[in-house]
Parts: structure tokens; C-alpha cells; sequence
């Protein structure tokens, strides 16, 4: 054996480390997988600013009218306050005031020829024997000193003071109601009262008129004779100025309802200060103050029976009792709106 294959066989030289890889690149995500099209995707367009700015003025304008106004909060208090048998009792007792007066006149006339030849009472009250429409006007000037604003001190004092005494004005303040969306609502309700009021006084003198006294043509104060229907559009005017007159007892008792969580103290208040209002008026002494209490111009819509019609004092009549209906609307939104009703 030669030398050369005798000698081991040399061992293989080991292989260099490799290199460590380095780290692949996360991929980026992918797009969503858009359905196939034959179009290619339009470029995004930018928003039109006209459009924008309309968009937005609508809905800040329809947040605007949300927050100033519910129509449903209003039909929902409506509703309630009709329900409630205090306001049936008051209504009730409201139409027969112009039954009694309708009877009384009735029996005088029957006894003693005619109402009022003594002096009397309104510058209506004699004609009422002749024609049964005086009787709207009657009731109206009888109940417009001391029922009518009672019955409308009851139903505004209880407005807020009732629902707090009741634990109940809390839970129409979570909803998206609003201290001042449901203040406007119960002063609403209050003045949809007033109407009720008056038109129910009016009407059940109507009827009561009509089934005791006769209808016909109407002899206004001033001597001129009208139509049985314009004597009709006449009575229509004089409630709706007497529903008017009571908007100053509406936001004065608004006003009282805020100070107090009693409904019965409320109420009370309110006829208390109504019922002073009326014996200031009736002071000689205090003649430089009637002219601005609420009840001085009452009375003024005998003035639209008249021909022609004086509307001096009906117009003093409607600016006072709107300036009680701010001032005291204003006093009642500043104190129910910083009220703490949890407390």
C-alpha cells in the first residue's frame, strides 16, 4: 500500500455561520375588497360649503324651535289640568252664575216690572228682560270682579307649587323638557283657561237667555239699535277682552306658584292679593295708584257696546294687563329657572 493511500482522508473545513435574515416588513393592511365594477371609483369630491352651511343653519334652527316650543308638553298639560276635578268644579260653578242671575231677573221682572229702574247694578242690567243677550254681558261684568280671576288664581297658583308638593315636578324636568319650555307650557295652560273660563260664562248665559228672555235686535248703551247676529260678533269681542283682562292674575299667580312648594299656599296667595287689588281700586283716597292695578280697566268692555265703540280704555286695559304678563312672566322665569327642585 502506497504512502498516499495509507493517509487518512482529510476532514471537510466547516462551513462560515450564515448571516441571520433580516426581518421582513410587515405589509400594510389591505383595502376592503370593493364589489367588482366596470367604472373605476370616482375621486372623493369635496363637500359643497353652501350646502354644509345650509344644512347646519336648518339644524340649529330646528334645535332653536325645539327648545323654545313643545307641542306636546302643551296638549300633555292641557289635558292634565282639564282632567283634574278642582278644574271641572271651577268650570261648573263658573255657568251657573249666569242661571242665577238669569233666574233673579226673571223672578224680579215677574214681581216688580223690570231689573235695574233703581240705578243699580251694571248699565246693562235692564235690558236684559228685553233681549236674553244682555245676560252675556251681565254675567260676564258679575263674574269678571271676583269668579273668573279666583278660579284662574286656583288653577295658576297650583300650576307649579301642585306639582312640587307632589314630588312630581322632578320627573318632568329629567325629560328633555326644560325649566323654561315647561314654565311657557304651564303659563299657556293657564291662559287656555282663562278662555274656557270666559266662554263657558258666556255661553251658559246664552242659553240661560235664550230659554228665559227673548232675542232679537239689540239697543246698545248709546241708543242705537244693531242686528240680533252683530249684537252676537259684540258679545264674541267683549269675552275675548275679559279672557285678555286675566292674563295679569295668570302670570301674577305663575309668579306666586315659583316661591313656595305648597299648592294650597299658592292659591291662597294669589286670591289674597287679587282680593286686595280690588278693595285698593275701590279707595277714593287712592286714586293716583288704581290707574296701575290689574283690575282698575276691567270693567272697560262695556265700552263695545256702545256706538260708536271707545276704545280708549279697552286699549289701557289690554297694555296693563300685558305689562303684568312681562313683569311677572319675567320674575317667575328668573326664579323657577335658578330653583334648586331637588332640594
Amino acid at each position: 500500500m502506497s504512502r498516499a493511500e495509507s493517509r487518512p482522508p482529510a476532514e471537510p473545513a466547516p462551513e462560515a455561520p450564515e448571516a441571520p435574515e433580516a426581518p421582513e416588513a410587515p405589509e400594510a393592511p389591505r383595502a376592503p375588497r370593493r364589489p367588482w365594477t366596470s367604472k373605476a371609483p370616482a375621486a372623493p369630491q369635496a363637500p359643497d360649503a353652501s350646502h354644509s352651511d345650509r344644512a347646519s343653519h336648518s339644524d340649529r334652527a330646528s334645535r332653536s324651535r325645539a327648545s323654545w316650543w313643545s307641542p306636546d308638553l302643551l296638549r300633555s298639560e292641557i289635558a292634565v289640568t282639564f282632567r283634574r276635578w278642582r278644574t271641572l268644579v271651577l268650570l261648573a260653578v263658573l255657568a251657573g252664575v249666569p242661571v242665577l242671575v238669569g233666574v233673579a231677573v226673571r223672578i224680579q221682572t215677574g214681581r216688580h216690572g223690570g231689573p235695574g229702574d233703581d240705578g243699580r247694578g251694571p248699565a246693562f242690567l235692564a235690558g236684559i228682560a228685553g233681549n236674553g243677550l244682555f245676560l252675556v254681558f251681565t254675567a260676564l261684568a258679575v263674574t269678571l270682579p271676583v269668579f273668573l280671576p279666583m278660579a284662574v288664581g286656583v288653577i295658576a297658583g297650583d300650576s307649579l307649587a301642585g306639582e312640587a308638593h307632589t314630588g312630581t315636578l322632578r320627573y318632568l324636568l329629567v325629560a328633555p323638557a326644560g325649566r323654561a319650555r315647561l314654565l311657557r307650557a304651564k303659563f299657556a295652560t293657564v291662559v287656555v283657561f282663562c278662555l274656557a273660563g270666559t266662554l263657558v260664562v258666556a255661553l251658559s248665559a246664552l242659553v240661560t237667555g235664550a230659554l228665559l228672555f227673548p232675542l232679537g235686535r239689540v239697543t246698545l248703551l248709546s241708543g242705537t239699535s244693531i242686528s240680533f247676529g252683530e249684537g252676537l260678533l259684540r258679545a264674541l269681542a267683549v269675552a275675548g277682552v275679559v279672557a285678555f283682562s286675566l292674563l295679569g292674575v295668570a302670570a301674577l299667580g305663575l309668579f306666586v306658584s315659583t316661591l313656595t312648594d305648597s299648592g294650597i299656599a299658592a292659591m291662597a296667595t294669589t286670591v289674597g292679593l287679587v282680593l286686595t287689588a280690588q278693595i285698593l281700586d275701590g279707595i277714593p283716597q287712592l286714586q293716583a295708584v288704581q290707574p296701575y292695578l290689574f283690575p282698575h280697566y276691567w270693567l272697560s268692555f262695556a265700552d263695545l257696546l256702545r256706538d260708536p265703540v271707545y276704545v280708549d280704555g279697552i286699549l289701557r286695559n289690554l297694555g296693563l294687563q300685558a305689562l303684568y304678563a312681562a313683569v311677572f312672566g319675567s320674575a317667575a322665569w328668573a326664579r323657577f329657572t335658578t330653583r334648586d327642585i331637588t332640594a
